[in-house]
């Protein structure tokens, strides 16, 4: 009991936008995984490269920001791998990764 009392009021606890924030970061990876299961015409490149460039910036947040907020951290770094594959998927579709490929295959 003691120790989900610490954590209840901990600078990270659920008394502070240290774990609401992350928590409801959460919903872009949720929302990322559905994706996955809709055609790569839908996916639109900008706001997939804009998503990337978010995660990139709030794990390097959640890193210096002090206490380390591990949570926002793995948030991220999962919508950042979401996101990722998304932006492939997106990028094959769009014929950017087909030419790369063709080039190789000629050397």
């Amino acid at each position: 009991m003691a120790s989900f009392r610490a954590f209840l009021n901990s600078p990270v606890g659920p008394k502070t936008t240290h774990f609401w924030g992350p928590v409801a970061n959460w919903g872009f990876v949720l929302a990322g995984l559905v994706d996955m299961q809709k055609p790569p015409e839908m996916i639109s490149g900008n706001m997939t490269a804009a998503m990337c460039i978010y995660s990139a910036l709030f794990m390097r947040f959640a890193w210096m920001v002090q206490p380390r907020n591990y949570l926002l951290l793995a948030c991220h770094a999962s919508n950042e791998t979401v996101q990722l594959y998304q932006l492939s998927r997106w990028a094959t579709a769009q014929g950017y990764l087909e030419e790369k490929k063709e080039k190789n295959e000629s050397k």
